[in-house]
């Protein structure tokens, strides 16, 4: 018995396309330290956005509106079965056992109850869903975001997200569907469908007097940086940079700055005065009641 293969032509593609975005680096540099790339970057999502608006929204926007919802919601909560599976596996590597293992137990409830994933028994069960992979497991342990990153078709991103990009394709389950012809059709309807929920949101974004390429930028690098440590990390961010992404020692630098106050108050011993004063009787009972008991 062979296993079917996994989709090694787009993640050929996928990964050429990260190496000659980061092969430009040299000849595309800014002052903007959040966003060295900036030149190459507006024309990737210049292109990016070409495609969408000529296929990918048209296509998301007919989707929203023939399929009926419970089809949607079903299309959705498939797929992301599929992606708990990896969330998972990239909690156990975080170290978050206990969140790990409830990953894979919503996998086991929402494939077995919940029919092959369509519904979504297990959150409905109280097993909250997350939300991880490769590149957040890299940030987790120190890896610096470097650069931001637009990459072609892909978008937004970042130079540790996108070396976490091939080992996050081959941890997807859905490549390894056969044959292609099942597997292409279902990677198009997983795109329209994402694409599809955030149909809203675009449309607010586009016709709001902004530029949508620093709008998405600067979106994408404040929740990428949520993402990485649980959304713990929007205060400390600041506190350890004030213009650059905040990588993870920085992050933990000044969670242990922050600790340590408290800490060092808490342990502080109370003055005594030399000699105690004799107690009131008029003011006894105040002064006993804020004295803690031994």
């Amino acid at each position: 018995m062979t296993l079917p293969k996994p989709n090694r032509a787009l993640n050929w593609r996928v990964s050429a396309a990260a190496l000659v975005a980061i092969a430009t680096l040299s000849g595309c540099a800014t002052n903007n330290p959040r966003d060295p790339l900036e030149p190459f970057n507006r024309t990737v999502f210049k292109f990016n956005d070409a495609i969408d608006q000529a296929a990918l929204k048209p296509a998301a926007t007919a989707y929203k509106k023939v399929v009926p919802s419970f089809m949607q919601t079903g299309v959705n909560n498939f797929f992301g079965n599929l992606s708990d599976v990896w969330t998972g596996a990239n909690n156990l590597m975080q170290g978050k056992g206990e969140q790990g293992m409830s990953d894979w137990t919503r996998v086991a409830l929402n494939s077995t109850f919940g029919i092959g994933g369509l519904f979504d028994i297990a959150s409905e069960a109280g097993l909250k869903k997350h939300n991880e992979d490769f590149g957040q497991t890299l940030g987790y342990w120190g890896v610096p975001s470097g650069p931001y990153l637009m990459l072609p078709l892909l978008g937004p991103s970042t130079v540790r997200d996108t070396s976490g990009l091939p080992v996050d394709m081959a941890a997807n389950g859905w490549s390894y569907v056969d044959p292609s012809s099942t597997r292409n059709i279902g990677t198009a309807l997983r795109v329209i469908d994402g694409r599809a929920n955030i149909l809203d949101a675009s449309n607010l974004m586009e016709e709001a007097a902004l530029d949508r390429y620093e709008f998405i930028r600067d979106g994408f690098l404040q929740r990428r940086q949520g993402q990485v440590f649980d959304g713990e990390s929007s205060r400390k961010a600041l506190k350890a940079s004030k213009d650059e992404p905040a990588d993870a020692k920085s992050i933990r630098a000044a969670y242990a700055d922050d600790d340590a106050a408290p800490a060092a108050t808490a342990t502080a011993p109370a003055p005594t005065p030399a000699v105690a004063p004799a107690p009131t009787p008029a003011v006894a009972p105040a002064v006993s009641s804020e004295t803690p008991s031994k």
